[in-house]
C-alpha cells in the first residue's frame, strides 16, 4: 500500500472544493475528487496532475444517502485507504422563515448537514484501520452567528458544529481529528451575485478590509489535516476577517 495519504474532498469542482484539493495535492496527498458532474471534475484533476499531484475523480450526488455512501466505499477500494475526508459540498436556497417552503428547507439540511453525516460513517471505519483520520467540516459563519433569510442554511451549518464535536470525542481515541473552518464571505460563485454596495458593507464590518478568497479556507484545511494539528480537535475555525470575532 502506497505511503501517500488519500483525501476526499466533496464539492471539489469549483470555489472553496477547488481550491481546497489543489492544495492538499500540493501537500502530497491524492485527491478523491467528489461532486456531482465528472466533466468539471476532470478539470480539476488535470490542473492537479499538471502540477504534478494525484487526483481520481468520483461524480456522485452527495444528496442521495446510498450513492454517497457506496462512493465512499468505492475510493477506498480503489485507493486502498481513507485518511483526510473534507465534508464542503453545499448549497442555498435562501428565503425569509415565513415563506420557506418544507422542500427547501429539507434540499439545504439533507445537502449541508446529512451528507456529511454519511460520509464521516462510512469514511471512519477506513480511518479506524489505518488508525489515522482528520475530518475536516466546512461550516460557516451564518452557522455560528445566523443570518437573516437563511434559516435552514444556518441550521444546517450549525447541526455540523455540533456533529463535529461529538465526532471528535467519539474518535479521538482512535488518533482521528474531527474540526470545522468556518468561512466569512469568500469571493465565489455563491458571492459573485452581491451588489457592489453590499460587498462594501460587508467588508466595512471586518477588521480585515477585503473578501476573502478560496485560498484562506484552503490553507486552513491543509494545517488541520496535516501531522501538526494532531492535538487538536472539536474546534471552529472562523476564516472571516475578523468579522465574528468567534
Amino acid at each position: 500500500m502506497s505511503d501517500t495519504r488519500i483525501a476526499i474532498v466533496t464539492g471539489a469542482s469549483r470555489g472553496i472544493g477547488k481550491a481546497i484539493s489543489i492544495r492538499l495535492a500540493k501537500e502530497g496527498r491524492h485527491i478523491a475528487l467528489v461532486s456531482r458532474s465528472a466533466g468539471p471534475l476532470a478539470e480539476v484533476k488535470h490542473a492537479i496532475e499538471s502540477a504534478g499531484g494525484k487526483a481520481s475523480v468520483f461524480a456522485t450526488d452527495v444528496a442521495d444517502n446510498k450513492a454517497f455512501a457506496e462512493a465512499i466505499e468505492k475510493i477506498a477500494s480503489d485507493l486502498g485507504r481513507i485518511d483526510i475526508l473534507v465534508n464542503n459540498a453545499g448549497i442555498t436556497k435562501d428565503g425569509l422563515i415565513l415563506r420557506m417552503s418544507d422542500d427547501d428547507w429539507n434540499a439545504v439540511v439533507q445537502t449541508n448537514l446529512t451528507s456529511c453525516f454519511v460520509a464521516i460513517r462510512a469514511a471512519a471505519r477506513h480511518m479506524m484501520r489505518g488508525k489515522f483520520g482528520r475530518i475536516i467540516n466546512i461550516s460557516s459563519t451564518s452557522g455560528v452567528v445566523g443570518n437573516a433569510g437563511q434559516a435552514n442554511y444556518a441550521a444546517a451549518k450549525a447541526g455540523l458544529i455540533g456533529l463535529s464535536k461529538t465526532v471528535a470525542r467519539e474518535l479521538g481515541g482512535k488518533n482521528i481529528t474531527c474540526n470545522v473552518v468556518a468561512p466569512g464571505f469568500i469571493e465565489t460563485d455563491m458571492t459573485a451575485g452581491l451588489p457592489p454596495e453590499i460587498k462594501e458593507r460587508i467588508q466595512q464590518m471586518m477588521a480585515i478590509k477585503r473578501l476573502g478568497v478560496s485560498e484562506d479556507i484552503a490553507a486552513a484545511v491543509a494545517y488541520l489535516t496535516a501531522d501538526d494539528a494532531g492535538y487538536v480537535t472539536g474546534q471552529t475555525l472562523c476564516i472571516d476577517g475578523g468579522m465574528t470575532m468567534c
